[in-house]
């Protein structure tokens, strides 16, 4: 099953996200938080990051959904220090909340990678509010 990281810059925000898509995926074990700094303050760490991505790949890859713009930055750095390992990862451009949600349900169903970042990135196209 592809597993799933959850970069915030808050640890808090990282579990919340996670408390949802166990609700909604809950046959989906790979979920990996990787919110805040290892004292759980504030901020991302490449490398805690790049340790979540070991712990939540099971070999059919791992897709991270980071918050803000140096989360992005975190991940991507995470993404370079895993070159020498043999993990399929991406970055998906999705919203965190939203994305998650899309991609764990998308997961736990047993789609391919490309489908479950598809499904994230997919999000961003969803209005929240429908106008008149």
């Amino acid at each position: 099953m592809v597993g799933l990281v959850l970069v915030s810059h808050s640890w808090k925000i990282a579990e919340g996200i996670k408390d949802l898509t166990d609700q909604v995926a809950p046959t989906h074990k790979g979920i990996i938080c990787a919110g805040g700094l290892e004292d759980k303050s504030i901020g991302t760490d490449a490398v805690r990051i790049s340790e979540a991505v070991k712990q939540a790949d099971d070999g059919d890859g791992v897709v991270l959904l980071a918050d803000l713009g140096s989360g992005v930055m975190s991940a991507e750095t995470a993404i370079e220090l895993l070159e020498d390992e043999n993990i399929n990862v991406k970055l998906a451009d999705a919203p965190i909340v939203e994305g998650a949600i899309a991609a764990a349900v998308t997961a736990a169903i047993g789609s391919t990678m490309e489908q479950v970042v598809a499904a994230a990135e997919q999000t961003r196209e969803v209005n929240k509010v429908l106008g008149d």
